[in-house]
C-alpha cells in the first residue's frame, strides 16, 4: 500500500538531510515533530535540485535535470511519484497548498546554474536568489505556520531575508570552489582575483543588514518553528562573523568553517536562550 512507500519515501528525504547538511540536520531536530518531517521533504527536493547542477559534471546534466524537472511536476499533479524524494515533497506541497510558482521559480534559479556563471547586474542577482534561496524560506514558512494564510503573509518579507542571508554567507564561504571548480561567480561587480578589504565588507554589510530584518520574523514564528529556526540563524550568523574578521584574501583560498565544538556551544547556548525566552 502507498502508505509505506510515503514512509519510506519520508525516511529517504530525512537521510538526505542528515548526510548533506549537518548544521541543517541539527536544527530540523529541534522542530517540533509535527513539522519536521515536512522540512526534511523541502530539502530533499531542493537538495537533489541542486546536486544535480553542481556535484554531476561527469554527467549529463541537462538531461538529468529535464528529467528531474519533468518527474517534479507529473508528481505534484498525479500526488505520486517513484522517485522518493520527490514522492515525499509532494505530500509536503499538497498538505500545505505551497505555492507552484515558488516551486517553478526554484527550478529556474537552478537551471541557471548549468548555464550561467557571472551575474553582472543586481537584478540578475537578486532574481537568482530569490528563486534559489527565498522561495525556499517561503516553502518552510508555510510549513512553520501549518498554512494559515495571515501568518505566513505577515512573515513571508523576513523569511526570505533570512533566506537570503543564508544563501549569500553560502556565496562568501564557497567563493574559491564556485570560482575554481564551477566557473561561477555570483556576486555582481566583484572579482575573486581583485576581492579586497573594501568589497568583502560591503558584501558583509549587505548580509548583516538581512539578518538583522530576519531576526524580527523569528521572534513571531510559531513556538513549534522557533528554536529549530533560531538555531539555524545563529550558526550562520557565526559563520558570517568568522569570514568578516577573515583577510579577504585568505577568503579567496579557504573555506571558512565553524568547527565542531563550536556548532556543540552554539546549540547549547540557542537552547538555554530559547527555554529562558530571551531571544
Amino acid at each position: 500500500m502507498k502508505t509505506l512507500f510515503d514512509q519510506v519515501s519520508f525516511s529517504f528525504s530525512r537521510k538526505v538531510t542528515n548526510a548533506y547538511s549537518t548544521s541543517f540536520s541539527v536544527a530540523s531536530r529541534l522542530l517540533a515533530a509535527s513539522i519536521r518531517q515536512d522540512v526534511y521533504n523541502i530539502y530533499g527536493f531542493v537538495r537533489l535540485a541542486d546536486e544535480i547542477v553542481d556535484s554531476f559534471q561527469n554527467y549529463q546534466q541537462e538531461i538529468l535535470f529535464e528529467d528531474f524537472e519533468n518527474q517534479l511536476y507529473d508528481a505534484l499533479n498525479r500526488k505520486i511519484s517513484l522517485n522518493p524524494v520527490l514522492n515525499a515533497f509532494q505530500h509536503t506541497y499538497h498538505k500545505y497548498n505551497l505555492d507552484l510558482e515558488t516551486v517553478k521559480a526554484f527550478m529556474h534559479s537552478m537551471r541557471m546554474d548549468l548555464h550561467k556563471s557571472q551575474y553582472n547586474t543586481e537584478k540578475e542577482y537578486h532574481d537568482y536568489i530569490y528563486g534559489s534561496a527565498d522561495v525556499v524560506g517561503l516553502m518552510c514558512l508555510k510549513v512553520f505556520v501549518k498554512g494559515d494564510a495571515e501568518t505566513y503573509e505577515r512573515l513571508k518579507d523576513q523569511a526570505m531575508k533570512l533566506g537570503s542571508a543564508f544563501q549569500k554567507v553560502n556565496f562568501l564561504r564557497d567563493l574559491k570552489a564556485d570560482y575554481d571548480k564551477l566557473n561561477r561567480s555570483y556576486f555582481p561587480g566583484v572579482n575573486l582575483d581583485e576581492l579586497d578589504e573594501n568589497s568583502k565588507n560591503r558584501l558583509i554589510e549587505e548580509i548583516e543588514s538581512d539578518f538583522k530584518e530576519a531576526f524580527h520574523g523569528i521572534l513571531h514564528l510559531p513556538v513549534e518553528a522557533r528554536l529549530g529556526v533560531y538555531t539555524a540563524y545563529v550558526y550562520y550568523l557565526r559563520l558570517l562573523k568568522k569570514l568578516k574578521k577573515t583577510p579577504s584574501v585568505e577568503i579567496k583560498h579557504t573555506r571558512i568553517r565553524v568547527a565542531n565544538y563550536e556548532k556543540i556551544g552554539l546549540l547549547a547556548q540557542s537552547y538555554m536562550r530559547y527555554r529562558l525566552n530571551i531571544l
